[in-house]
């Protein structure tokens, strides 16, 4: 039960402070910026990571989790619990968030400004590189260290600079899920649903190309 509390709270955290700044920003009219929207969810990331690396591998995201098991790098029979533990935790992330700040009408939702097609592109290209950063410091569920933190932190820093005024930069379904059903703001939450499975997915077959001995388990390989 540790590894699926951790999944819990560390999504559970990371929705809550992510999602939390685009809703303070929202109903303060700007006030944290989309900037320091970006710097929250680099932030929050780098810190669950540190936190709950060695217990659970620190996914929280079913993308990641997926795309672990598709590595060879994780148990398929966890897989359900797993993302289970992370929907739940993205989802009492929302309701406190709702709570607190009743008239927010986007909760921190995943809404693109683009027309779905390159939206979901976007998306998938996004976890792309996400899941390629994870794949490469990680060995087996757990989580390299200092060099984990930092590096998936800091891509999540990046994509949420530059992809978050077109998509919000989800790159997890959990993420998205919660705080779009929550807010009602569910049109095109289908692709934020897909598109981050296919990227991770995709990350994944493209590193066993270049690296395969770190891309899934050596007994399978």
């Amino acid at each position: 039960m540790k590894k699926y509390i951790s999944e819990f709270i560390g999504t559970f955290s990371l929705i809550f402070c992510g999602t939390g700044a685009m809703t303070i920003n929202e109903v303060t009219g700007g006030e944290v910026t989309h900037v320091g929207i970006g710097i929250t969810w680099g932030l929050i990331v780098m810190a669950m990571i540190y936190a709950f690396g060695e217990t659970s591998g620190a996914h929280f995201n079913p993308a990641v989790t997926i795309a672990f098991a598709y590595a060879k790098k994780f148990a398929w029979k966890e897989v359900p619990k797993y993302i289970v533990a992370q929907i739940l935790g993205a989802f009492a992330a929302s309701l406190i968030l709702v709570f607190l700040f009743p008239t927010s009408e986007f909760l921190g939702s995943t809404i693109p400004t683009v027309d779905v097609g390159r939206a979901f592109v976007l998306e998938l290209l996004l976890t792309f590189f996400l899941m390629v950063v994870i794949i490469n410091v990680s060995t087996g569920s757990k989580e390299i260290g200092v060099v984990a933190g930092i590096a998936v932190g800091a891509v999540v820093l990046l994509e949420a600079l530059f992809a978050g005024p077109i998509t919000n930069a989800s790159m997890n379904p959990a993420r998205s899920l919660a705080p779009n059903i929550v807010s009602g703001n569910i049109k095109n939450l289908w692709l934020y649903m897909i598109a981050p499975v296919l990227g991770a997915l995709l990350a994944v077959a493209s590193c066993k190309l270049v690296k395969d001995e770190n891309c899934c388990d050596d007994s399978n390989c």
